[in-house]
């Protein structure tokens, strides 16, 4: 057998191990759907029937209707697109000052990033919640949205792993020409890093569009709840609508599927580069 048909039956059989993988991954997506469109009555029989009938779209309908649905989803799209450019706007900056900047004690404070990054979220959750008690933001969406403008230590080392592998060559370019380091950042820097930067934010807006832990802690009052905080009121008062339990949780992850069907190229990309860069 010559070389190009067996490289070719090796793709064929790469595919079909690729096809078979998704097909696993795919299933509790297609039951979520598939059991938003059910009746009551259809969604214990066994063996399970995965083509409803009848389809109930109303489920969709219903469902909006007993939760305040578009109040949470606007909660939810504010703190997300909020958070996210926070991520966007600290973390590229403070990870180019570890990777290319040179000055007392650099070494030390990436140390303390890497430190914090090891720490596990239940250790820091009640100092934080005493914290934002004090600083009067416990029922509002700050304490979901201002630690991002700081900075997160885990997108920060990635960042910093990809600026680690750009050329200094064109910042000393850049800076012979006149350039400040703040130009040379913003208008160099930046835009050679943003397959990196749209994945760290990609990252950012699915934690913070699924993220439960948060708004239980610091939203108060419902009018402020977002979709997953929403979620979990609907199961406790109306734990018995499955249908419609499932359409509201399917309305949640689509916005989701559909953010990284148009950026998984840049998304796959930029976390490529970030791993192996440095």
């Amino acid at each position: 057998m010559n070389p190009t048909a067996i490289k070719r039956i090796n793709r064929a059989l790469a595919y079909l191990c690729l096809i078979v993988a998704s097909a696993f991954f795919m299933i509790p997506f297609i039951w979520l759907l598939s059991t938003s469109l059910k009746p009551l009555t259809q969604i214990f029989t066994f063996p399970p029937e995965w083509i409803p009938r009848p389809i109930l779209w109303s489920n969709y309908s219903r469902a909006v209707e007993y939760i305040p649905f578009w109040t949470y989803l606007k909660n939810t799209a504010i703190i997300t697109i909020v958070s996210t450019l926070g991520v966007i706007i600290s973390c590229p900056l403070v990870a180019y000052s570890f990777a290319k900047l040179e000055y007392r004690g650099r070494g030390l404070l990436f140390f303390v990033t890497l430190a914090v990054m090891m720490i596990p979220g239940q250790v820091t959750m009640i100092p934080l919640f005493l914290l934002f008690t004090k600083l009067g933001w416990v029922g509002t969406s700050l304490p979901l949205i201002v630690p991002q403008f700081f900075g997160v230590p885990i997108y920060i080392f990635l960042l910093r792993q990809f600026f680690m592998g750009l050329p200094d060559a064109l910042r000393e370019a850049a800076r012979l020409d006149g350039a400040s380091e703040f130009r040379i950042y913003l208008q160099i820097m930046f835009p050679l890093a943003k397959s990196a930067v749209l994945a760290v934010a990609l990252f950012q807006f699915m934690g913070s569009w699924t993220d439960f832990m948060g708004p239980l802690l610091y939203l108060t009052n419902e009018p402020s709840y977002t979709v997953s905080l929403g979620l979990q009121q609907f199961q406790s008062q109306k734990g018995s609508e499955w249908g419609l339990l499932m359409a509201v949780s399917t309305l949640m992850t689509l916005p989701i599927i559909v953010l990284f069907f148009f950026l998984q190229k840049t998304f796959i990309s930029g976390i490529t580069f970030s791993g192996i860069k440095g």
